[in-house]
């Protein structure tokens, strides 16, 4: 059992800078695979990033450039640096944790195991 909690939300204008990050529990973190997605009101949930266990990433194409996404197994937490925000990043966003995802199945919410329970992200001036 894996449990999430996301931290780092917030308000920020437009071109500024936040650092989301999520908290597992659990020795077993460094096996996992980690991602990070996000809801806006009447749209469904969309794959942001993801890092997996052996540290290689991946981004959608509307956050590439713009967010980082990285892990520290020693503190059992991964963050998302996300940078010239746009109002269209405005979402809640969710961390998740999938164990050793199949090749293609990193991109699927529905392949994730473990949920934290989400943190608002509003750009806005």
């Amino acid at each position: 059992q894996v449990q999430l909690v996301e931290s780092g939300g917030g308000l920020v204008l437009p071109g500024g800078s936040l650092r989301l990050s999520c908290a597992a529990s659990g020795r077993t973190f460094r096996f996992y695979d980690m991602g990070w997605f996000r809801q806006a009101p009447g749209k469904e949930r969309e794959f942001v990033a993801a890092i997996r266990w052996s540290d290689n990433t991946y981004y959608a194409a509307s956050v590439k450039g713009r967010f980082t996404i990285s892990r520290d197994n020693a503190k059992n937490t991964v963050y998302l640096q996300m940078n010239s925000l746009k109002p269209e990043d405005t979402a809640i966003y969710y961390c998740a944790a999938g164990a050793d995802l199949a090749p293609g199945k990193i991109w699927y919410a529905e392949d994730y195991d473990y949920w934290g329970q989400g943190a608002q992200v509003t750009v806005s001036s």
